[in-house]
Order: structure tokens, then sequence, then C-alpha cells
């Protein structure tokens, strides 16, 4: 009779870490520490930013690899690519992300073997499939992460070549986007259906931004906060975006979106001009883009847009926020001499800003 913790199940969880983990677990965080040269309180600092929960001192949960890792990102550090004091926070980032894409990825890999399973397949066969499959997948796996990492890279050799500047302050719009009434829609679904809704939203929203050349900073749940080079790009994907998103049986959309100078740092962007899109997102119609002043003028003369000031209202940061509403101008609309006072007066405001008031 097999003990427990024996047998074909755990013998198969074995040979995946070791498949995985590029060997065995061997090591305690002591160890770690002493044969990578590196305080055991600094190693025990970057694991916990990696998302990994703590060692205890004799447990040898750690490989070659762990070593390995350790020694490269001491190179980094002697080289002055990767400051001391920013460390963690990069392999928080990095954590971060990669906790997500192997979620993913697992959830990808247990749904692939679901459906090649037989009705009497057992554990042991399914516990082995897993091991070769993995086996398989994971050198094509890790091409593909390198192909779409240095693409990324690609994408920004412009930023990357410039010298003028530090690099992590630029001049960005942001937009959020969000789902409205997502949470009393999302009570009446099942898990299944919740989770599809979001992941057609999640998709739907990387198409249409990448395709005016922005950049999905993240997605929380109901909401997708980006960034764009130009405040034209921005307004595209907010017109863009409720358009391709609409159906019945889906919630409507309504964004909003800045513009000025935002810090971006590991991937996200900070910045009073993240605020000022958020408010802006809050305040919008289902269906509809606010921008805030700094985005209108930019579009102020481009024939493409409609760009109309709303009542002043007063939101959490803002006293006195002047919202700006954008839609695209119909064909033959210059000649209506209504909307070309409307224009005007537009034009007018902007000319003699009274400035939104922080509170």
């Amino acid at each position: 009779m097999e003990e427990p913790g024996e047998g074909p199940v755990p013998d198969a969880r074995e040979a995946l870490e070791r498949l995985l983990l590029d060997g065995p677990r061997r090591y305690t965080r002591l160890q770690v520490a002493a044969l990578s040269g590196m305080a055991p309180e600094r190693t025990q600092r970057l694991w916990r930013a990696l998302g990994f929960p703590d060692a205890s001192d004799d447990d040898p949960a750690f490989t070659d690899a762990d070593i390995q890792a350790l020694g490269v990102l001491s190179t980094l550090i002697d080289s002055g690519f990767v400051g001391p004091d920013s460390e963690a926070s990069i392999a928080r980032a990095m954590g971060q992300s990669l906790s997500r894409l192997a979620d993913w990825q697992t959830d990808m890999l247990a749904d692939a073997l679901a459906r090649a399973a037989g009705p009497d397949d057992s554990p042991e066969a399914s516990a082995a499939e897993a091991v070769e499959a993995a086996r398989a997948l994971l050198p094509r796996l890790r091409q593909v992460q390198d192909y779409v990492w240095r693409r990324h890279l690609a994408a920004n050799a412009d930023r990357l070549l410039a010298s003028a500047g530090p690099g992590d302050r630029r001049e960005l719009a942001v937009g959020f986007a969000d789902l409205v009434g997502y949470t009393s829609r999302s009570r009446g679904m099942g898990g299944r259906e919740l989770g599809a809704m979001i992941e057609d939203f999640e998709s739907t929203a990387a198409e249409v931004i990448a395709r005016h050349s922005g950049r999905v900073v993240k997605t929380v749940g109901d909401g997708v906060l980006f960034t764009a080079g130009s405040g034209v790009a921005a307004v595209e994907i907010g017109l863009e975006l409720p358009e391709v998103w609409a159906a019945e049986d889906r919630p409507p959309l309504r964004t909003g979106a800045a513009y000025g100078r935002v810090l971006t740092r590991l991937g996200d962007v900070y910045s009073p001009v993240v605020n000022m899109a958020s408010r802006l997102t809050s305040l919008a119609r289902p269906s509809t883009v606010l921008v805030d002043r700094e985005l209108a003028q930019q579009l102020r003369g481009n024939a493409a847009y409609r760009v109309r000031p709303l009542r002043r209202v007063s939101v959490r940061g803002y006293d006195h926020l002047q919202p700006w509403l954008v839609q695209r101008r119909p064909a033959g609309e210059e000649d209506n001499p209504f909307e070309g006072m409307l224009d005007e007066l537009a034009d007018d405001v902007l000319e003699h800003p009274e400035d939104d008031e922080a509170s």
C-alpha cells in the first residue's frame, strides 16, 4: 500500500518541477545565500518581491537555477544596469507580470489536457500526459516569449535611443475605458460566462489600442488603462473601442483621456494626468469620450472631430473640472452655420480658459 505523498501523481509533480526548475530542489534559503554570496535578508527580500512565500530555514526549496539567477543579478548590478536600490522593484514588476502569464499558460495547458482526456483516463495517465505536454511545449513557449519581448523592445527603439531628457518622464496621452454597469451585470453571471466576457473585453481593447499604436498599461476587471503617443491616437481609441465592443448582450463602454507629462516606471504610469483621465471616465456617459483641456486644445482645428465644452463639475481632486466631449464630425457639417457657431464658442473657451482648480 502506498504511503501518503507517494505514487504516480506525486512522482509526476516531482518530474514536472525538475523540468521547470532545471533540476531538483536541494538547497535551503541559507545555503542559497551562502553559495550566491548574498546576505540571507537580501535573498529573502528578492524572493518575496518575485511573489513567492517564505521558505523555512530547513526546507530544501531551491535549485541550482536559483543560485545561477542570483549570480546573473549580481552581474547586472556590478555593470550598473540595475541599481541596488531598484533590484526589488524590478523583481516585483517581473514577478507580477510573469505570474499572470504563468497562470494563463497553466489554464491553457489544463484545458488542452481536459479536451484530450478520455472518460477512462486514470490520474496516473493524466499526470504523465501533463509532464509530456510540458516537456514538448516549454521550449516553444520560451521561443514565443523571447520573440514577443524582443518585438516590444524594438517598438520602443525610438525612446531607447533618445538622448534628450530622462527616459522615465514623457509627454503622453493617458486613457481609461470601463464597462458601464459591470458590477450589477456580473452578479447574475456564472463564472464561465463572466470569464468569457472579460476575455472578450480584454482582447477587444488590446486589438483596438494596438491598432492605434497605443499601449495597454493594465486591465482591472471592468476597465483598461492605456497610453498613446498623441492626443489623436488616444481619441481614436476612445471613439473606436465602444463601437467595436457594442452588442446587445454586452454592457456599454465609456472613455476618458488626458494629456501631459507622466512618469513611466516598471511598466506603469504615474501622474496627475492619470487621475484626470480617471475622473473624466467616471463622468462620461455610455459610449462617449471625455477629454481634458490639453487634449481638446490639440484637437482644435482638426476637421475630423467635434469638440464641445460641457458644464463644469466638482469631483474628488478638482473643484471646477471642465470636461470636453469629443465626437466624430459628420461629413458636410462644416457648412452648418449652427455648428460653426458652436465651434467658435468652443474656441473662445479654449482661448480664454479659467484654469481647472484642484482642491
